[in-house]
């Protein structure tokens, strides 16, 4: 098997794991919250902890990678990962399970990004569209397991089980990376940058913490703005910072480039829309609507069946309409689909429900593969870890102002409705996170219209070239 298909197959067990994580623990946090008595809505602190964990732990992967080997940190990771999965299914409060999640999210925050960094390493550029679309069908096997699965454990059984299946996962990577990842190193290795390292870290979790509990009642708000205030004070720092050393930990001079920079403007409002979806639409159907675990994971899966068979179709789409068009027409169409939960009532059919979550999750994965892609068209190889570690914090910080929003606007919507969370609480917030996703085609239009040609092959098929061949 080539390394184009080997490689991105064995990372995707990291990713795997990870994404039938997530879906799973969505699917059962109302069982969660029934079994801790504790609040649906808190146990967002269960999502956004790992979030919070990867993000500050992320801009030391790139580092560690080039020093250490992408092998050896890989397997580190991939071994912390699924300690901490299993430290999930032993907890028995939400303090419990919010520091377990944390431990997953340091191992998932060098699992993912060290993975990434072997495959663009290892790979040319025009093959790389499609060795993506390999790295992540197996990963999309995850979503598409985790309602059904985690709906099936929760329902019939108990929800601690859902953790275990990590295990075997985790140890059939282990296997796999030892014998197929090469042991990729950085031609430079400068010095750590533990104070860039400081104040990024601490400006992202008091950032990160105070958007999480902002409308919780968790702690009074004056706390909370004082730690919005305050990481927002220590990323500036960090910017100042970043201006004076050699090796930056988050190189923010990649912005530079400008496809990276529209990448990076565009995936964040686009996450930030869709990253709330996965934590809204369970809730809605098992809190708003009385459906059972098992039948609201039956239900939510079919946006990972779409998302799946893109997966196949995103390279010749890129190749026949380019990256700008792409991003511009599909960041509307998907925003559309993300706010269509809106409309959902207890009556709508089952099929239609299904039907729309299945050709909704088709056109997000598009627009994730083609910016996941695009970030890297122009990046140069010495720079590419730096580049992995920037893609992957914004990710992480983007997913968890989503999930933020979609929880404040529940909290907001039930509180001027009586208190109790139904399933009138929850449309304005898939209103608000589809508006979000639809705003990221306005960065997407400042691309030129042969951005990132390279990997799509768009350039190749243009009307000019084809009469040039044509008169040859």
């Amino acid at each position: 098997m080539p390394d184009r298909i080997l490689l991105p197959l064995i990372v995707a067990c990291a990713l795997f794991m990870e994404n039938l994580d997530a879906t799973v623990l969505s699917t059962a946090l109302p069982a969660i919250a029934k079994d801790f008595d504790a609040n649906p809505i808190h146990l967002k602190l269960a999502l956004t902890s790992y979030l919070l964990a990867i993000a500050i732990f992320i801009p030391a992967s790139g580092w560690l990678a080039d020093r250490h080997g992408a092998r050896l940190v890989f397997r580190l990771a991939i071994l912390t990962f699924v300690t901490g999965s299993i430290l999930c299914g032993l907890s028995s409060s939400i303090p419990e399970i919010v520091a377990a999640r944390i431990v997953q999210g340091i191992g998932g925050s060098m699992m993912v990004p060290v993975g990434r960094l072997v495959i663009l390493r290892s790979i040319d550029k025009r093959d790389l569209v499609g060795s993506l679309a390999w790295l992540t069908v197996p990963a999309l096997i995850g979503p598409v397991m985790g309602p059904p699965v985690g709906g099936f454990i929760t329902t019939y059984f108990e929800w601690r089980w859902i953790f275990w299946i990590n295990v075997p996962v985790g140890v059939l990577g282990l296997v796999l990376a030892t014998l197929y990842i090469p042991d990729i190193r950085g031609a430079d290795r400068p010095r750590f940058d533990a104070r860039g390292f400081a104040l990024a870290g601490l400006g992202l979790a008091l950032f990160m913490s105070g958007s999480t509990t902002l409308g919780l009642d968790l702690l009074p708000l004056g706390y909370v703005f004082a730690m919005l205030a305050g990481g927002g004070a220590l990323l500036l720092a960090y910017i100042a910072h970043s201006r004076r050393v050699a090796a930056p930990i988050i190189d923010l001079s990649l912005f530079r480039i400008h496809t990276f920079r529209t990448s990076m403007v565009g995936t964040m409002l686009f996450r930030i829309g869709v990253g709330a979806t996965p934590f809204l639409l369970p809730l809605l159907l098992q809190l708003g609507f009385g459906m059972t675990p098992f039948r609201s994971g039956m239900i939510t899966f079919a946006a990972a069946i779409g998302a799946l068979a893109m997966k196949f179709a995103a390279p010749p789409i890129l190749r026949r309409h380019g990256f700008r068009s792409v991003l511009v027409v599909n960041a509307v169409v998907a925003g559309l689909f993300v706010m269509l939960p809106a409309a959902f009532v207890p009556t709508t059919p089952v099929w239609l429900m299904t039907g729309l979550l299945l050709v909704g999750g088709f056109f997000r994965s598009l627009q994730f593969t083609s910016v996941n892609a695009l970030a890297f068209a122009d990046i140069p190889p010495d720079r590419m870890s730096r580049a992995t570690t920037m893609t992957s914090v914004a990710q992480q910080l983007a997913l968890s102002i989503g999930i933020s929003v979609g929880a404040i606007m529940v909290q907001l919507t039930s509180a001027a409705t009586g208190g109790e969370i139904a399933a009138s609480s929850f449309w304005p917030a898939f209103l608000v996170v589809g508006m979000l996703t639809t705003a990221s085609t306005v960065p997407f239009m400042r691309l030129a219209h042969d951005a990132g040609h390279e990997m799509s092959g768009h350039r190749r098929y243009a009307p000019d070239a084809v009469t040039t061949m044509r008169e040859r």
